[in-house]
C-alpha cells in the first residue's frame, strides 16, 4: 500500500455535517475531490441486473468528468468503483493501513495508487460496525448526487438513503420487480427518489446538472468490460479477444453464464 497523508483541508461539504470529521486521512489523487461526485450505493449481494446497470453507470459517469463515491465493499460498492476507475472515491470504515474485505485487495490497493482512498482514522483502526455508518455519513455529505442500486427494509444501504433524505440530497434508485429491493421500492412509491430508466437520460441530467457539457467524453480503457457488458456469446466475445478473455474470468470480473459472458 502507498504512504498515507493527512488531508489538509477538510471538504466544506463534509463540514456542513451535524458530526464533521475532525481529520481525514488519504491514499491516491486528492485531486479527485475538486470533480462533481455521485455516490453509489447498495446491496453486498446485488443480482445480476443491478451489477451489470452499477457497473455501467460508474463507467459512463467517469467518462463524463464525475467522480464516482462508495465505500469498499463487497457487492455493489466494489462494482461502482471498478466500474468508474480510476475516478473514483473509497470512504473506509478502517484506517488506511488495513485493507478490508480482504477479498477485494486488489482492487483497493490499486486505488490506493490511481483513485482515492479516505478514512477518518490513519492507523491501527480495523472496521467495525459502528464505522460503517460513520463511513456513510461521508459518502453522503461528499456527494450532490445518491444512487441507491438496490437495497433490502432495515439494510445498512436504506439507512443511507434515509440519511441522505435528511441532508436534501437528490436521490435515484434503479427500477426493480415488485417483490425485489424493497427500500427502494418504498422509496420511489413516497416520491423520496426518482428512477433511473434510461441511462443516457440520467446522463444527460448529471451532465446539465454540472455543466458538464463542454467536457470531452475519454474513450474506456477496459475495451473488455466495454465489450462484454453488451452480453455477447462466450465464442464472439473469445474471438475477439482470445486468452485474455480467459484472464479477465479468472480476475473474477467476468461469468459465462449459459453461454453468454456476463459482467460481475
Amino acid at each position: 500500500m502507498e504512504d498515507i497523508y493527512r488531508v489538509q483541508e477538510i471538504p466544506e461539504s463534509l463540514k456542513s455535517l451535524k458530526n464533521p470529521p475532525k481529520e481525514l486521512f488519504y491514499q491516491g489523487d486528492l485531486g479527485l475531490l475538486t470533480l462533481p461526485k455521485v455516490a453509489i450505493i447498495g446491496t453486498r449481494r446485488p443480482n445480476q441486473y443491478s451489477r451489470q446497470t452499477t457497473y455501467q453507470l460508474a463507467n459512463m459517469l467517469s467518462k463524463i468528468g464525475v467522480a464516482v463515491v462508495s465505500g469498499g465493499a463487497l457487492g455493489t460498492d466494489i462494482t461502482a468503483h471498478r466500474g468508474a476507475f480510476p475516478k473514483t472515491i473509497s470512504i473506509m470504515a478502517n484506517s488506511l493501513d488495513y485493507i478490508y474485505p480482504k477479498t477485494n485487495s486488489e482492487t483497493i490497493v490499486e486505488m490506493s495508487k490511481s483513485s482515492l482512498l479516505l478514512s477518518e482514522s490513519e492507523r491501527g483502526v480495523p472496521a467495525h460496525s459502528k464505522r460503517f455508518i460513520h463511513r456513510n455519513r461521508l459518502i453522503v455529505g461528499l456527494s450532490e448526487i445518491v444512487v441507491v442500486a438496490e437495497a433490502d427494509i432495515n439494510s445498512g444501504s436504506s439507512y443511507t438513503m434515509d440519511m441522505a433524505r435528511r441532508l436534501g440530497k437528490e436521490i435515484y434508485v434503479l427500477p426493480h420487480r415488485i417483490n425485489d429491493s424493497l427500500a427502494t421500492n418504498l422509496y420511489l412509491s413516497k416520491g423520496y427518489a426518482k428512477a433511473i430508466y434510461n441511462l443516457d437520460e440520467f446522463i444527460g441530467s448529471v451532465k446539465e446538472r454540472f455543466d458538464l457539457n463542454s467536457v470531452e467524453e475519454q474513450k474506456s480503457s477496459d475495451e473488455i468490460i466495454e465489450f462484454c457488458l453488451t452480453n455477447p456469446t462466450y465464442e464472439d466475445a473469445f474471438q475477439r479477444f482470445g486468452d485474455r478473455l480467459f484472464e479477465r474470468e479468472l480476475d473474477g470480473d467476468i461469468e459465462i453464464v449459459n453461454g453468454i459472458v456476463v459482467v460481475i
